[in-house]
């Protein structure tokens, strides 16, 4: 394995796992700070407008960090998908009207099988998907108990593939077995200037460290799966109890001498019958 610098093969070598990490404050500490919490994660998204530096948010939320690369175990990744309204895709303050969190099922509007769906199709947005396929990429950084999740754009998706094809897939190691740098390259077509995700491997996990980062990726993958799940019956549960809302609690007047109806339906007339409480 070769170096670009005496700075890359220092952080490799120093790289620290959580099993190394020694903490002044046991569980029993932590465990009523944390009662109730939901967990969730320092976002970092690829920069728009052929950005070369990764926006990496800090304790001040006012004063992010900014970095040129990543550097890190990838200790579990998935496929995600959402579908904003239209001029809406890259507004944070906009919630999708349609996401999946595995690529597979869709909840929302229109929801169903991601396979089946019209707007997963090439050109229902230009020559691209209405839907917007990515990948979510769990990184953890050396010294950190917890990773950050890096949401990959469509244009980032072919490149993660082709690095995991040649790293890992041709190898046969598991992704979570290496320390990778993930960097920015900046793409113009002629139209757009975008940047795109470039990937590279730094090292191979061995031994004792192999057996560490091992544990810590299985256990959290169980607990990713698991917080995945509930968000997805907690998104479902408040579709369903929307579209109740709008089905059977719907009060409107009608023209039938300013009677009251509900749900559109039975009619009421307040000086014959009891209104509803």
């Amino acid at each position: 394995m070769t170096y670009n610098n005496e700075t890359t093969l220092a952080e490799v070598q120093n790289f620290v796992l959580p099993a190394m990490i020694e903490s002044d404050f046991s569980n029993e500490d932590l465990v009523e700070d944390y009662d109730g919490l939901q967990m969730s994660f320092q976002r970092v998204k690829i920069p728009s407008g052929g950005g070369l530096q990764f926006e990496i948010p800090s304790d001040d939320p006012e004063n992010p960090n900014y970095e040129k690369t990543l550097k890190g175990v990838i200790v579990f990744n998935h496929q995600a998908g959402a579908y904003w309204p239209e001029g809406s895709e890259y507004d944070d303050n906009v919630a999708p009207l349609c996401s999946s969190v595995d690529g597979k099922l869709g909840l929302g509007t229109p929801g169903g099988a991601c396979a089946m769906c019209e707007l997963n199709k090439f050109g229902t947005d230009g020559k691209g998907k209405a839907c917007k396929n990515m990948r979510h990429l769990y990184v953890l950084r050396s010294g950190e108990y917890m990773p950050i999740l890096l949401s990959l754009p469509p244009t980032s998706i072919r490149p993660f593939s082709d690095f995991m094809n040649v790293s890992f897939v041709s190898r046969r190691r598991p992704v979570w077995s290496s320390i990778v740098e993930i960097g920015l390259k900046r793409v113009d077509n002629g139209s757009n200037t975008y940047s795109v995700a470039t990937f590279k491997k730094l090292h191979d996990f061995s031994g004792e460290e192999l057996a560490q980062i091992k544990q810590y990726a299985d256990s959290f993958r169980e607990q990713i799966k698991m917080m995945l799940h509930q968000r997805a019956a907690d998104t479902e549960t408040r579709s369903e109890a929307s579209e109740m809302y709008e089905t059977d609690v719907r009060y409107s007047t009608t023209e039938n001498d300013g009677h009251f109806s509900i749900s559109g339906s039975n009619v009421i007339d307040g000086e014959r019958n009891a209104l509803p409480a």
